[in-house]
């Protein structure tokens, strides 16, 4: 038995949708771009604004430790040939447990960030494939197609008004709230 490749798969439904629709004389068809979804719906964007909002102290919390670190660093740079063999000992050991913990923390923050995006992400991708489903059954259509389309025309194209539909539904912004997508946190020091 052969193995169909996703776009055979994809007109073989197509047909069968085709010939499978009772005495119809036209079968409804859309197209939805699902990544413009995600990238330019109002909840996309406010799901990234809360995000960055329970990060951005937590980076800020790593900088500062870097920073730290980096002064400990230059002063036992500069005052390390005036001390003894002993408080320079005791400054590097500091200094190594120092970047261990700071690399840890960075790690354990990184996971934390990808967790919660995740999990809007996930939140994100299930209103959209309601709200998809619930524009294409509110306007009748038959099939709607989100990956694997290579070319249609813009007529096919439903991306606009779910859009419309979704920022209808999502909660005002505060005033000012930004709308650039959050920075991860940086990766640890190797």
């Amino acid at each position: 038995m052969t193995r169909l490749n996703n776009s055979k798969l994809l007109a073989l439904a197509l047909l069968a949708t085709v010939f499978s629709v009772p005495a119809r004389a036209e079968i409804k068809i859309a197209v939805v771009d699902y990544g413009r979804l995600v990238e330019e719906s109002l909840q996309a964007k406010t799901a990234m604004d809360a995000i960055r909002a329970e990060f951005t102290p937590k980076q800020r919390e790593m900088e500062n430790l870097a920073n730290s670190l980096k002064s400990k660093q230059d002063k036992l740079d500069k005052d390390g040939p005036t001390m003894s063999a002993d408080q320079r000992s005791r400054a590097d050991k500091d200094l190594r447990d120092g970047a261990r913990d700071l690399q840890q923390k960075r790690a354990e923050l990184q996971d934390d960030f990808t967790a919660r995006r995740n999990e809007e992400m996930s939140r994100l991708q299930r209103a959209l494939i309601d709200e998809v489903r619930a524009y294409a059954k509110a306007q009748n259509f038959d099939l709607v197609i989100a990956d694997g389309v290579i070319y249609s025309t813009a007529a096919l194209d439903i991306t606009p008004a779910i859009l419309s539909a979704m920022q209808a539904k999502a909660p005002k912004a505060p005033a000012g709230a930004g709308s650039a997508a959050p920075k991860p946190p940086a990766a640890p020091a190797k």
